[in-house]
């Protein structure tokens, strides 16, 4: 491990890359304690952590931001939001297909409507935000305080939509999954610290500690798991030797959909109680509705949340990994699945298989999902069974998955380029030889 920390900093630009990353992370961090313009900083003060129900996850999700009442107080979830809405419709919309086959050009323009999307989202989610705020908290004009931090808030999302962006370009990972991640990561420590104090016996957190560490081998099991498909290549002679022939392998993940669909779930779950909130006094339904789902360990939010998941993981998979391109690539390439005749049979052949992996997949993830409500059962504390599986496990898994692998793929480069210059393969006339 310590030779490949010492590998990771001799490569300048992983370094560079992995100091941007750290960089912006810390900005994101910082945002996230700037109080809003307006406010009594005592009152906040003492009501954090006070949060509870479907409140106190959503803090938990987005790093302790709302319950400060800071600046990022929405963080990215707003974008989330406006992203789930934009590839719906680049599945029923006809005009939001069209710009999906426009390449590049298409691209731009879709994430121009999803930014001014975002902006929508937010204004809308910032009125049950602020409904949040204690009133006597405020100590400026609740009119002109109202309208500053909506525009605040607003900002403060495209920010860290633009934080985001910089940490994919510049830095190592998604973007909006790392600052995701880091706001969970953030209150690790003091769940689990809390855990320990709240146990006189400390069986209990040996136990809870293993089956911890049990989930988290299942969930890397799962993330990393893959179904190969056998291709084989025809031989070709060309020039008295002969290519071809060898067997390959499509690898196709059992979890190709990867984070995003918890992420898109997690995004719609804020929904329901966040909107409740706002007319909760004026409607018995909207009391009850915001009830019901302002507890994320209710069977109702479970249940959702659950199916959620399951229509999310098939959904993204399907608009990720196109069977008959790859049929298309395959065939063009020489290859061909054994027993299956190339074209459309492939294709259909490639869809069965996908289909055929993606629900059980589907169905764990969602498992592991509401396992917090199953660990609340058994008496984990509400700030600890968060991280007990769940969202927070499940981005926080995918996401290190996701990092380690793109720094995998630098250090792979850097020994593929010593040995092209150390000259292992080259041939004695100077060429390169892959033969």
């Amino acid at each position: 491990m310590i030779s490949t920390i010492k590998d990771i900093f001799e490569i300048e630009e992983l370094k560079t890359r992995i100091q941007n990353t750290i960089l912006f992370l810390v900005i994101f961090r910082l945002g996230t304690h700037i109080l809003l313009p307006g406010l009594d900083y005592d009152i906040i003060a003492a009501s954090q952590g006070n949060a509870q129900g479907v409140l106190g996850f959503i803090d938990n999700f987005l790093g302790g931001a709302f319950s400060n009442k800071s600046i990022f107080g929405l963080g990215i979830m707003p974008y989330i939001s406006a992203s789930i809405v934009l590839q719906l419709m680049q599945v029923a919309v006809p005009y939001f297909q069209r710009l999906q086959k426009e390449g590049e050009s298409g691209r731009k323009k879709i994430t121009q409507i999803t930014r001014v999307l975002t902006i929508a989202i937010c204004a809308v989610q910032s009125f049950g935000f602020l409904a949040t705020i204690d009133a006597n908290a405020i100590i400026i004009n609740p009119v002109m305080f109202k309208v500053t931090s909506i525009l605040i808030l607003i900002s403060g999302t495209m920010f860290c939509m633009w934080l985001g962006e910089k940490i994919t370009e510049k830095g190592i990972g998604n973007g909006v999954s790392m600052l995701i991640m880091i706001g969970i990561i953030s209150r690790l420590p003091s769940s689990i610290a809390a855990e320990f104090v709240s146990r006189d016996v400390y069986l209990f957190i040996v136990i809870e500690l293993v089956v911890f560490f049990v989930i988290v081998m299942g969930v890397v099991m799962l993330t990393q798991a893959t179904r190969r498909i056998p291709i084989s290549y025809a031989k070709q002679i060309v020039d008295g030797k002969v290519y071809g022939g060898q067997r390959q392998y499509v690898p196709l993940k059992v979890n190709a959909a990867g984070v995003m669909p918890i992420i898109f779930a997690q995004a719609l779950m804020f929904l329901p109680a966040m909107l409740a909130n706002i007319w909760e006094k004026d409607s018995d339904l909207a009391s009850s509705i915001g009830k019901t789902f302002s507890n994320p360990f209710s069977w109702q939010y479970s249940l959702l949340f659950a199916l959620l998941i399951i229509v999310f993981t098939f959904f993204y998979t399907a608009i990720t990994i196109n069977p008959n391109q790859i049929a298309d690539d395959l065939k063009r390439s020489g290859g061909f699945v054994p027993g299956v005749k190339p074209g459309e049979q492939t294709a259909e052949y490639i869809d069965a298989v996908l289909s055929k992996i993606t629900l059980p997949g589907a169905v764990f993830i969602a498992i592991v999902a509401i396992l917090p409500a199953f660990a609340n059962l058994a008496n984990v504390s509400s700030g600890f069974a968060q991280f007990y599986g769940g969202t927070s496990l499940l981005i926080m898994v995918g996401v290190v998955l996701d990092t380690i692998q793109q720094i995998n793929s630098y250090l792979l480069m850097r020994e593929y380029d010593g040995m092209m210059k150390s000259g292992k393969l080259k041939d004695r006339g100077g060429n390169i030889s892959v033969a």
